[in-house]
């Protein structure tokens, strides 16, 4: 390691923010980049060789950024600031929220944003605990807000129903409902309870299932087709063909959590190969690495992810 340490000055509540309970923030910080990192007061000082300084420097830069900002710090944001830090400065846009900003957590998430603001056409894959539905309902919901788009339209097979939402009691709303209610629960958790409400009755958010999506053309929409996984080729391509004037599209899912009675019934898989490359489509995949949720839900994944190459014995 260099015997040169650099200074950076910060304030007392970055400093804090960048060490972490019991110096945890600034351990992943220097696993990442093998550095020193010390907090003599007034900042922190930083050895090591100059490339490891200069990574770990822009993240504890973002990191100190967002303390600043009153935003919390937390590991998932310190494993972000690291990914940004080695991937370069991200272009994402915050999505909006009742809450301000809703930032990318991880570099996967960043570029995911990235995708869903330069690309009509965004394909969200991974595992659970991703965040893919959430960041495309932050985003969609933002466009709604800023009136970039009229509508916010979100859909998703409805496997447990068979579809076949007729024999169901209720209207549409109660018929569906038990199958959309991560949706509402994300809609509520950016937008308030009050305004998702209001916006709902005025027709400006809609959520239904995939079998309500054929014949229709969705102008100046955001449209999310979420747990795609669980959708025919035949209704892929179906909600993929619905995509009107000024409008974009998310589709989220998991290509391992298939549900169908056939896997290779599934419409996500072979949309992403017959469109990954086409212009205007974006493809973003996150890995166990990305997992948001508890710790344990991405050790989980992970313990899942190691067992796939045993299956079929």
């Amino acid at each position: 390691m260099s015997q040169t340490p650099e200074f950076i000055p910060l304030s007392n509540l970055s400093v804090r923010a960048v060490a972490g309970a019991g110096g945890r923030h600034a351990a992943l910080i220097e696993e990442a980049f093998k550095v020193l990192i010390e907090t003599p007061g007034g900042g922190v000082s930083l050895a090591g060789d100059p490339r490891g300084k200069a990574c770990a420097k822009r993240a504890i830069n973002i990191l100190a950024e967002r303390a600043d900002a009153g935003r919390e710090v937390e590991v998932p944001d310190v494993r972000a600031a690291i990914g940004q830090a080695r991937v370069g400065d991200s272009k994402a846009t915050p999505a909006a929220g009742r809450r301000g900003g809703v930032a990318p957590r991880t570099a996967a998430q960043a570029r995911y944003l990235d995708s869903m603001a330069t690309h009509p056409l965004v394909f969200g894959l991974g595992p659970a605990g991703t965040g893919k539905t959430f960041l495309a309902v932050a985003h969609g919901a933002g466009m709604l807000m800023r009136g970039e788009v009229d509508r916010l339209v979100v859909t998703r097979p409805a496997v447990e129903a068979g579809e076949r939402l007729g024999f169901l009691p209720g209207d549409l709303t109660e018929k569906v409902d038990p199958y959309m209610a991560p949706i509402w629960e994300a809609l509520t958790d950016i937008l308030g309870a009050d305004q998702m409400r209001r916006r709902r009755d005025r027709g400006e958010i809609e959520v239904a299932p995939i079998a309500f999506m054929r014949g229709r053309t969705l102008s100046h929409c955001f449209v999310i087709c979420d747990e795609a996984q669980n959708a025919t080729r035949l209704q892929m391509k179906m909600v993929l063909t619905r995509l009107g004037e000024g409008s974009r599209m998310a589709v989220t899912g998991d290509p391992s959590q298939v549900d169908l009675l056939r896997t290779t019934d599934s419409g996500l898989a072979h949309a992403v190969g017959l469109l990954d490359g086409v212009e205007g489509v974006a493809v973003a995949r996150f890995t166990a690495g990305d997992v948001v949720r508890h710790p344990l839900v991405e050790r989980i994944v992970r313990a899942y992810e190691a067992e796939k190459p045993q299956e079929g014995r």
